[in-house]
């Protein structure tokens, strides 16, 4: 009997993470389309590799499509294949991702950059498991999961026909939502540990830790690009700290390669309620602890301003559905 795989490493402890953990495997469960959202960095794909390993789909193939990458012909092709002749230069048949994937799950990232002739096609191969080679006759079968991610908002797209809001409708038959970093903050420490060391593992030396200064400039950093910069990082500093073999714990934290040592100091996410540099002060402050305060305050102002209207208070702070829900349960603001 074939073992079963293992789904990929997803690392953190913070609630938002681990709720999004959760609901991801349990949408694995049942055979549908599934819409992963989150900023770019965020493990969108990993969050993908999960529901299909833990899915009856576990030991097909997981076939991938970066679909930002490819301009509308070339992506129709790799997806849907084509036939000898089809076009100039296709000298003969070409299986294209969804034959790959039979029997499995087809992941496509960045969804929202794939054509409206392409989202069509999409949508056929959803509604009714059926598909045409390029240049071809044969009508194909599909049993393929379809798992989609974007980085953007696919309803705003959809409002201004720049995105098939019927192809919408059937991709999120359920949405899970992979966390932005600045939201699971208590994830950093140990994230940027686990990237450090398997640098230091890649070039033979012990990793010996983050300093306290190395920490608080990470926990700092508002990061834009989320995990994956983080990945860079950690990684980075401790090729910095092995190659200069100053021992010690890892002190220099390069956030910004361009720009020396020092990290760049971005504004945090909520930047109104911020002292100016003139006002700052002088005491030791415990910077998340205020955060949290300024962030639980806003959230609970907006949720009584609408009446408890969780949509319409995520609206008024600019979050998502599921973002503003993440906020509720880590406040505990819902009794």
């Amino acid at each position: 009997m074939q073992a079963r795989p293992s789904p990929p490493e997803l690392l953190g402890q913070s609630r938002v993470f681990l709720d999004a953990l959760e609901h991801a495997s349990h949408v694995a469960e049942i055979n549908r389309p599934v819409l992963i959202t989150g900023e770019r960095g965020s493990g969108k794909e990993l969050f993908a590799g999960r529901i299909h390993f833990l899915s009856g789909r576990w030991d097909g193939p997981l076939i991938k499509v970066n679909c930002a990458a490819m301009n509308e012909e070339l992506l129709e092709s790799e997806l849907f294949g084509h036939e000898a002749g089809a076009f100039s230069g296709a000298t003969r048949k070409h299986k294209g991702r969804f034959e790959r994937a039979e029997g499995g799950t087809l992941f496509l990232d960045e969804i929202s950059s794939a054509s409206l002739r392409v989202q069509e096609k999409l949508l056929r191969v959803i509604e009714y498991g059926e598909y045409d080679r390029v240049g071809g006759e044969e009508t194909l079968s599909a049993d393929v999961r379809i798992i989609a991610a974007a980085n953007v908002d696919l309803r705003a797209l959809a409002r201004d026909n720049k995105f098939r809001a019927d192809l919408l409708d059937r991709l999120a038959f359920d949405v899970v939502l992979a966390p932005p970093l600045r939201d699971r903050r208590e994830d950093i420490g140990l994230l940027a540990a686990h990237f450090a060391s398997a640098m230091a593992a890649e070039l033979g030396v012990q990793f010996p830790g983050f300093s306290p200064e190395a920490l608080a400039a990470l926990h700092a950093h508002a990061w834009p690009g989320n995990v994956r910069e983080l990945k860079n990082v950690a990684e980075r500093a401790l090729f910095r700290w092995a190659a200069a073999d100053r021992g010690g714990l890892v002190s220099d934290i390069a956030i910004d390669p361009f720009g020396g040592a020092l990290p760049e100091r971005q504004p945090l996410p909520d930047t109104a309620s911020q002292p100016a540099a003139d006002d700052a002060p002088e005491e030791r402050i415990d910077l998340r602890a205020r955060l949290d305060e300024i962030e639980k305050r806003l959230a609970t102002a907006a949720l009584s301003r609408c009446g408890g209207n969780q949509k319409r208070a995520a609206e008024a702070l600019s979050l998502t559905y599921d973002q503003m829900r993440g906020v509720i349960r880590k406040y505990d603001l819902s009794k």
